[in-house]
């Protein structure tokens, strides 16, 4: 009796011993695609593609996620649904996040400004579903918002469920996609861009450094964001200009922080070395310009001198998004985004007359509105005349933006 009820507890625990060997077999067959290392180099002046290395393998984005977060929370600012000095509730939820946070207590207010260099420096976890609920209500609904947004900015390969980028397995994204939402951030929000290259910031009392160590390190470098979780390793996403070339790297699993720094330093060597070869897959460009505010133009009078003319822009949600597998022929300059439509259309204006030396049939564009800023632009040029006119407007004092069109549409009609 014994022995046979030995026997039958042996064979159990064979069992089960075999049964944990064969699950732990398919997970690893099946999975480690999250476990892969990924990484792609971008020309931002060009959007073309310098390098990649499984850059289409689905992986968790971690804190990259809070690059959506932002996105969102720059356009609510833009469009007058938030400001910088306005304080936002803490609810429960959001302070029961786990760290790395700012140590909110639930029902205290902080100000949109603190959230947003909390999570572009410490990573706040809390923060963010605070900025989540303050635009969406709820941290899931906010995450439908963010998703939505992804699929509007091309995101294909990207899903988001939380603000925060807390371990969850249906979130996952690409080193593609974080390109691409990093190329979106500096085109559409150029003038909130700065806060990505704060190094420290003080609240409460405590001094905050940026998570990111390529700060002041790496020439040239000033944002973007990195992230940890277990299951995704180390990454990060970086953006560095020099005499006027822009370069984005993103690297996914790196081994250690180290490994993911120095790997990303030196992806961007190589491209300002000209090392790396380009590929044939451009994107909508960003400014070669170190990015900054543009500044108003003052208005001497209400009335414009010229007919406006006034372009309709399509909703964001339905338009279609740059494609990485396109070429692209018309491109158009920025050299402005204003609260009204007239400021917005003598700067245009006025930056046209500059430069009716060099371009031909060029026409100045008001695009947004609403809700939204007014962006001064000139439109229907090619990639070259576009970058010698910011040279020249730049030359003569005037901030401007080299911008390549949207995948089906004319840049007139680009979203916001």
């Amino acid at each position: 009796m014994t022995l046979r009820r030995t026997s039958t507890l042996a064979f159990a625990r064979l069992t089960g011993i075999f049964t944990i060997i064969i699950f732990a077999g398919l997970l690893l067959a099946a999975a480690p695609a999250w476990a892969r290392y990924a990484d792609i180099v971008l020309d931002a002046r060009t959007g073309q593609v310098l390098h990649e290395t499984n850059a289409d393998v689905r992986t968790y984005p971690a804190s990259l996620t809070k690059l959506m977060t932002l996105y969102l929370a720059f356009e609510a600012l833009e469009q007058g649904r938030l400001t910088l000095d306005q304080t936002v509730p803490v609810s429960a939820h959001a302070a029961a996040q786990a760290p790395t946070k700012l140590g909110l207590t639930p029902g205290e207010h902080i100000r949109v400004r603190d959230l947003l260099l909390g999570l572009v420096t410490k990573s706040a976890n809390d923060g963010a579903v605070v900025l989540g609920e303050a635009l969406g209500g709820t941290e899931p609904k906010f995450a439908a918002m963010m998703t939505a947004k992804a699929r509007a900015l091309g995101m294909s390969d990207t899903t988001f469920k939380n603000a925060s980028g807390l371990p969850n397995l249906r979130q996952m994204t690409t080193a593609r996609d974080m390109a691409r939402l990093a190329l979106a951030l500096q085109r559409d929000f150029p003038q909130d861009y700065h806060y990505f290259s704060t190094r420290e910031f003080s609240y409460k009392g405590t001094v905050i450094k940026n998570h990111n160590n390529l700060l002041g390190k790496v020439d040239g470098v000033d944002g973007m964001k990195t992230g940890f979780i277990q299951a995704s390793g180390f990454n990060l996403v970086a953006s560095a200009e020099r005499n006027g070339r822009r370069f984005i790297a993103v690297v996914l699993g790196g081994e250690t922080p180290k490994a993911r720094d120095q790997e990303v330093a030196a992806l961007l060597e190589h491209a300002f070395a000209g090392d790396l070869t380009p590929g044939t897959t451009p994107v909508a460009a960003l400014p070669s310009q170190k990015i900054k505010p543009a500044k108003p133009v003052k208005v001497a009078n209400a009335a414009p001198a010229k007919p406006m003319k006034q372009v309709h822009v399509a909703s964001t949600a339905a338009s279609p998004a740059p494609n990485f597998g396109e070429t692209f022929t018309n491109w158009a300059i920025q050299v402005g985004a204003f609260s009204r439509q007239v400021s917005a259309h003598d700067a245009a204006t006025k930056a046209l007359d500059q430069l009716a030396q060099i371009v031909n049939d060029a026409e100045v564009a008001v695009v947004g509105g609403g809700k939204a800023l007014y962006r001064a632009r000139i439109v229907g040029l090619t990639e070259a005349s576009a970058q010698d006119a910011c040279r020249l407007l730049r030359q003569k004092g005037t901030d401007c933006m080299a911008i390549g069109p949207i995948a089906g549409h004319s840049l007139a009609a680009a979203p916001n």
